[in-house]
C-alpha cells in the first residue's frame, strides 16, 4: 500500500511538472498569440485583464486545504503524498485552462512560473542539504540568554547564507539545546520570525525577493540603507522573545520537579563535523553572485546548485545526517505544497498587475502593507516584482530588462527609494505572517515538528504572527514611511 501511494504522488508532481514543461515547449514554437503585448509587463496586463476573477479560486483553495486539513485530517495531512495529491488536483486543471484558453500567452505565464518554482527549488534545496550536512556537535545551554543569543546570530547569518541556510544551520541547535524543556514552540515561532524571515533585509543573498531586484537592477549594496528598518524589527523582536522565554522557562522551573535550569546547562563539549560543507555553501553564495551580476543564461545557476548539493549529500558521511536526524522530508514537503503555490497563483499575480494602477496605491506605506499583505499568502520574490513594476508603471518605466536601476535613478522627489525600500521591507518581513509567506517557514515547522515539537496550527500560529508582528510593523510605518 505504502508503495502505491509513493508512486501516486510521484505521478501527481511529475504530472504538475510535466504539464509546465510542455506548455514552456509549446511557448516557446508558438507565435505570439493575437493581441498580445511585446515584452513580460505587457502580456501580464493583457492576460490579468481577462482572466475572471474565479481563477483564484484554486490557489484559495489550496489556502484553505493547507490551513484547514491540518486541523480536520491532520494524520491523512501529515503524509506528503496527500499534500501532492491535492497540489496537483488544484494545480494541473488551473495549467490547462490557461495553456488552453489562452494560447502562446498563458503557456508563456506558465513557463515563467515553472522556471521560477525551478530556481526557487535548487536554491531552497541546495542550502537545505548542505547546511544538514553541518553537525553541531555538543548542545548549548537552553536558557532564555543563549536562546536570544543564538536567534541574534541567524538575525545576522540570514543576510549572508540566505533566510533558508540560516535556518538549517541553527534550528537544530536551538532545538537540541532545549530538548529537556516541554514548552518550545513559541521558541520555534520566533526563530521563524527572525531568522527565517527578517533577519534576510540586508543583501540580495539573504531572501529571494531581494535577490529578484538584484537582477532587476537594485545594486548589490542598496539593501544595507534599510538597516534601521533591520535593526529596529528584530530588535524588538529579540527583546519581545526573551522577556516571553524567561516567563515560560521560569513557570516551567516552578511547576516540574528538579531544576530545569541545571537540565538545559548540562551540555557536551562544543564542536563541528562536516566543515567541508562551508566550502558548498560559499559556492552557492558564489554561483547566485555571480549569475546576478553576470547575467547567466537560465539553467547555469540551477545546475551549479545541483552539483554543489549532490557533492555535499555524497561526500558527507551517513553518521553526521544520523546526528542531524537529516531526511528529504521538509524539503518535499516545500517542494510539493509550492508547486501548487506557484500554479494556481498565477491569475491572482496576474489580476493584480493588471489593476496595480487603480488600486489607489503610491505612497510608501500603502507599498509597504500592501506587499506585505499579499507576500504573507503569496509567494514574496513575484509579490516583491508585481508592486516593483506597479511603482514603475506609475512612472512611466516598463518593466524589462534591469528595470529598477532606472527607477532608482529618478529624482528624489518622486521618493523612488522610499518606495523600493517600502516594497522590499513589506515582502521580506511579512513573509513571516503565515507559514506560507516564504519557503524556509513550512521546512523550520516541518523540521521541529519531527524533532517533537508541536507547533501551532496554521491560524494559531497567525495568531502569534498577529499579536506580536502587526504592532511591530505599525512602529515601522510611522518611523519610515509615514
Amino acid at each position: 500500500m505504502a508503495f502505491r501511494w509513493r508512486k501516486v504522488l510521484t505521478a501527481s508532481v511529475i504530472l504538475l511538472l510535466l504539464t509546465t514543461a510542455a506548455m514552456a515547449q509549446v511557448a516557446a514554437e508558438s507565435p505570439p498569440a493575437a493581441g498580445a503585448t511585446a515584452g513580460h509587463g505587457g502580456g501580464h496586463a493583457s492576460l490579468g485583464s481577462t482572466l475572471g476573477v474565479w481563477t483564484v479560486a484554486p490557489f484559495v483553495a489550496l489556502l484553505l486545504c493547507i490551513a484547514v486539513l491540518p486541523l480536520a485530517a491532520p494524520h491523512w495531512w501529515e503524509h506528503n503524498k496527500n499534500k501532492g495529491i491535492v497540489a496537483a488536483v488544484l494545480g494541473v486543471p488551473l495549467a490547462g485552462y490557461l495553456a488552453i484558453s489562452f494560447g502562446a500567452e498563458g503557456q508563456g505565464e506558465l513557463l515563467h512560473a515553472g522556471k521560477d518554482y525551478v530556481s526557487f527549488i535548487c536554491l531552497l534545496g541546495s542550502l537545505y542539504v548542505i547546511s544538514g550536512g553541518v553537525f553541531v556537535r555538543g548542545s548549548l545551554d537552553g536558557t532564555p540568554v543563549l536562546n536570544t543569543a543564538l536567534l541574534g546570530l541567524g538575525a545576522v547569518l540570514a543576510s549572508f547564507v540566505g533566510t533558508t541556510g540560516a535556518s538549517v544551520l541553527l534550528i537544530r541547535p536551538l532545538l537540541r539545546a532545549n530538548q529537556p524543556r516541554q514548552r518550545k514552540a513559541h521558541i520555534v515561532v520566533f526563530f521563524i520570525f527572525v531568522v527565517s524571515n527578517c533577519g534576510g533585509l540586508l543583501t540580495p543573498l539573504g531572501d529571494p525577493p531581494l535577490f529578484i531586484g538584484f537582477l532587476k537592477g537594485v545594486p548589490f549594496l542598496w539593501t544595507m540603507r534599510l538597516a534601521g528598518q533591520w535593526a529596529l524589527v528584530n530588535g524588538l523582536l529579540l527583546v519581545i522573545f526573551n522577556i516571553w522565554d524567561q516567563v515560560v522557562f521560569n513557570r516551567e522551573e516552578r511547576e516540574r520537579a528538579g531544576s530545569q535550569l541545571e537540565a538545559v546547562m548540562q551540555h557536551e563539549r562544543f564542536g563541528i563535523d562536516g566543515r567541508l560543507n562551508f566550502a558548498f555553501l560559499g559556492g552557492i553564495l558564489a554561483t547566485v553572485y555571480a549569475s546576478g551580476s553576470q547575467q547567466w543564461t537560465y539553467g547555469i545557476q540551477e545546475g551549479l546548485m545541483v552539483a554543489l548539493l549532490l557533492a555535499s549529500y555524497f561526500t558527507t558521511s551517513r553518521e553526521i545526517h544520523g546526528k542531524n536526524k537529516f531526511t528529504f522530508g521538509p524539503i518535499i514537503e516545500v517542494a510539493v505544497l509550492f508547486a501548487g503555490i506557484f500554479v494556481t497563483m498565477i491569475p491572482a499575480l496576474l489580476i493584480l498587475n493588471a489593476n496595480g494602477k487603480s488600486m489607489g496605491i503610491a505612497q510608501p506605506w500603502q507599498f509597504f502593507w500592501a506587499a506585505g499583505a499579499l507576500s504573507s499568502f503569496l509567494d514574496n520574490a513575484p509579490t516583491y516584482l508585481t508592486f516593483a513594476a506597479t511603482a514603475c508603471g506609475i512612472q512611466n518605466i516598463q518593466p524589462e530588462g534591469q528595470y529598477l536601476a532606472e527607477f532608482l535613478r529618478l529624482p528624489a522627489e518622486t521618493g523612488a527609494v522610499q518606495i523600493l525600500a517600502a516594497i522590499s521591507c513589506g515582502a521580506v518581513f511579512m513573509g513571516a505572517n503565515t507559514y506560507i509567506g516564504n519557503g524556509p517557514n513550512f521546512m523550520v515547522k516541518a523540521i521541529a515538528e519531527e524533532n517533537g515539537v508541536k507547533m501551532p496550527s496554521f491560524f494559531g500560529y497567525m495568531a502569534y504572527s498577529g499579536a506580536i508582528l502587526i504592532p511591530i510593523f505599525v512602529v515601522v510605518t510611522f518611523v519610515f514611511f509615514n
